[in-house]
């Protein structure tokens, strides 16, 4: 059967998930990946109120929904992140506290570890069973993302420290992902310690290949860059936990703007690059979904919804049947064994 088809509810935290959950299944899907902030899913009620993850459970069955992942982007940032007044803005109260660098992080940390029990809980009590692989989708932050371009030049030694860095927040925290046999999911993303092949193979190397420790597939923040997104999938086919369903397209701006940004907003039209709605941009989700099969990813297909162009109840009930009619089986018979007359 083809896989499930989900929503990320990250992009649609200004409802409450009573409000949402209705919508989402207007819209046609099977369940939610439920985003750590807003009133979706909140791990320290899970661990400590006694009737919040059946109250949660009880929401999403009451109109037909499920959950493979949740998902901790927002702390997950603030780990190895250098830390400044923006992130304030992202970071629940107690972990930004008094907004001490340090602080912050070993608090994002705390709360990481504190997630992966939260989700084991939460995946235990599910109607019909844990799914086969807990997973936790989110990001790690980076303390050398500002060194992306050389310039003044790199230090020696400088990306090493940055990597060494990244394993010595995370072991921690991926060791308690594995005493509650939960796996943690990093969207390779810009601004993440890995956001290529290329950084995303140091990553691996830089955890000790942590059996935790793998990729919540987004290939919306691979394309623009010019990363074959489908070499990808082949290349860590292992470490591929979760995929995101999101689409970008790039090549369509006035020239005025780069790969860059330029320090422009989402929808301005001198852009190179922005998000679409999938099915409306340049990623080649064909070939996705047959390299998916071929690395056996039997794991939801859950859309991160994102095109300021477009209104987002219509963009999530198109992105819906688009990922249907897209998806496939693989065959479990060689296609010219009809021809063998022998069986």
């Amino acid at each position: 059967m083809a896989r499930p088809v989900t929503l990320f509810t990250g992009q649609w935290a200004d409802l409450s998930l009573a409000e949402l959950a209705p919508k989402v299944k207007e819209m046609g899907y099977d369940g939610v990946e439920l985003a750590c902030w807003g009133d979706h899913f909140d791990v320290n009620a899970a661990l400590n109120d006694p009737d919040y993850i059946a109250q949660k459970w009880a929401l999403l069955e009451e109109h037909g929904l499920t959950c493979y992942a949740i998902s901790s982007h927002l702390v997950g940032q603030a780990v190895c992140d250098l830390i400044d007044e923006r992130h304030e803005a992202i970071l629940p109260p107690h972990v930004w506290g008094d907004g001490d660098p340090e602080g912050v992080r070993e608090r994002a940390a705390e709360e990481m570890k504190i997630t992966a029990r939260a989700a084991r809980k939460f995946f235990d009590a599910r109607p019909g069973g844990a799914p086969k692989r807990v997973v936790v989708n989110g990001f790690t932050g980076s303390s050398i993302w500002h060194l992306l371009y050389s310039f003044p030049p790199i230090v020696p030694g400088q990306i090493d420290a940055g990597y060494r860095d990244f394993a010595r927040r995370w072991k921690p925290i991926l060791d308690v992902f594995e005493e509650e046999d939960a796996y943690f999911a990093l969207e390779v993303h810009p601004t993440e310690i890995a956001f290529d092949c290329a950084s995303a193979d140091r990553a691996i190397e830089a955890i000790n290949y942590h059996p935790r420790f793998g990729f919540n597939y987004d290939p919306s923040h691979l394309g623009y860059q010019g990363v074959d997104y489908v070499k990808f999938i082949r290349d860590f086919e292992t470490y591929i936990f979760h995929v995101h369903v999101k689409d970008a397209w790039w090549g369509h701006g006035n020239g005025d703007v780069g790969v860059f940004g330029g320090h422009t907003e989402f929808g301005d039209s001198r852009r190179f690059w922005d998000f679409r709605s999938p099915g409306r941009g340049d990623i080649n989700f064909e070939e996705i979904i047959v390299a998916l099969n071929d690395i056996s990813y039997k794991g939801p297909l859950s859309i991160e919804w994102e095109d300021i162009r477009m209104n987002r109840l219509h963009g999530g009930a198109e992105a819906c049947a688009f990922t249907r009619s897209l998806d496939f089986a693989p065959s479990d018979v060689a296609f010219d064994a009809a021809f063998d007359q022998d069986k």
